[in-house]
């Protein structure tokens, strides 16, 4: 399904670069249908922009701000690609130790934004060295107070003592998180809940620390349980249908006022063993280069020498293209396959 438009698009993604980070930032796109292309943003369940006021997505209004999570919906006849934007995934490391470091190189190679707190500056200079984004060397109270946190802020504790996790995770829990885990035995554990309790936190929300922490894999080393910990933080992460949104450096190159036209390219659709989640983007130049991925191979390659064919057409619009990967996958020798659905826009 092709449609051709010339909407003001670029009024959507500065809307999305100016919501809180705190709301929950849903984008609606017709993907096929007599409105394919129109586009809608809703923030904390009402409907702040759209690019059709008589359009299908104003229509059902109500059923596009009730949509929770990512997916594919029918309105009217027409689907509509409904993406729940996360921020980007920050991690809190509360202590600098030898389990701390081996978590910042994982989460990092991840994407991730990693803040690490400790009161020791020697090792707080470890964090820097090991590449953490921000390092607040101060005494773990007032660290936390610096902490903001939100729906994806995933807060690790793995302090050396008692009195600090108490200070690091009563802080956690008092912000908005996607997970609180602190190190420790059960005996340790259970005393840091009780001082929690004491200081007027509810049973219900103490119970939500994942603790001890770290999926039971019998992890020794350092290494090992850091492991067993960032396992922990992508198996809550990847429960709830919320994408990662818009990397920065996606945006950043839609939002350069000085380039050319490009393809977004985003999954709306997949099945199989299709290597990227629903929701990943990749820009194409017409010049061949590309920001972000769709998950490399085969698929990306096609959608890559699509995408460049459309920009030399000088294509304005929106099209839907299905790109199977199991007969590409067999003829390079590979066992992997799956089918995906990719949006493409002018932007």
């Amino acid at each position: 399904m092709r449609a051709m438009h010339d909407l003001p698009v670029m009024h959507l993604y500065d809307a999305i670069t100016d919501a809180n980070n705190n709301a929950e930032t849903l984008v609606a796109t017709v993907i096929r249908g007599e409105h394919t292309g129109e586009k809608a943003l809703i923030l904390d369940g009402k409907m702040t922009w759209n690019s059709s006021e008589d359009g299908v997505l104003r229509k059902h209004e109500k059923d596009v701000t009730a949509v929770t999570e990512s997916g594919v919906i029918n309105l009217g006849g027409e689907d509509v690609f409904i993406e729940l934007l996360g921020n980007e995934k920050q991690v809190v490391i509360c202590g600098a130790g030898h389990v701390a470091m081996p978590i910042v190189s994982i989460t990092r190679m991840m994407g991730m934004n990693v803040t690490v707190i400790d009161d020791r500056e020697e090792f707080c200079e470890n964090a820097r060295k090991r590449g953490a984004n921000r390092v607040i060397c101060k005494p773990f109270g007032e660290a936390m107070a610096e902490i903001e946190g939100n729906d994806d802020t995933f807060f690790v504790v793995v302090t050396r003592g008692h009195r600090y996790d108490k200070d690091c995770v009563g802080g956690a829990l008092r912000k908005k998180h996607a997970y609180v885990g602190m190190i420790g035995s059960k005996r340790h554990s259970t005393f840091v809940k009780e001082n929690l309790m004491k200081e007027g936190l509810s049973e219900e929300l103490v119970n939500s620390i994942y603790t001890p922490i770290g999926l039971n894999i019998g992890a020794e080393t350092p290494e090992e349980i850091a492991v067993a910990i960032v396992a922990e933080l992508i198996e809550v992460k990847n429960r709830k249908k919320r994408n990662f949104g818009f990397p920065k450096d996606v945006m950043k190159a839609i939002m350069d006022d000085k380039r050319d036209p490009m393809i977004l390219a985003t999954i709306v659709a997949r099945a199989g063993s299709a290597p990227r989640a629903v929701g990943s983007k990749m820009l194409v130049r017409k010049d061949g280069t590309i920001v972000g991925t769709i998950g490399g191979g085969s698929a990306e390659g096609e959608i890559m020498k699509y995408s460049r064919q459309l920009l030399e057409e000088g294509f304005k619009g929106t099209e839907l293209r299905h790109v199977d990967m199991a007969c590409s996958a067999e003829e390079d020798g590979m066992v992997c396959g799956g089918v995906v659905d990719v949006l493409l826009e002018t932007v």
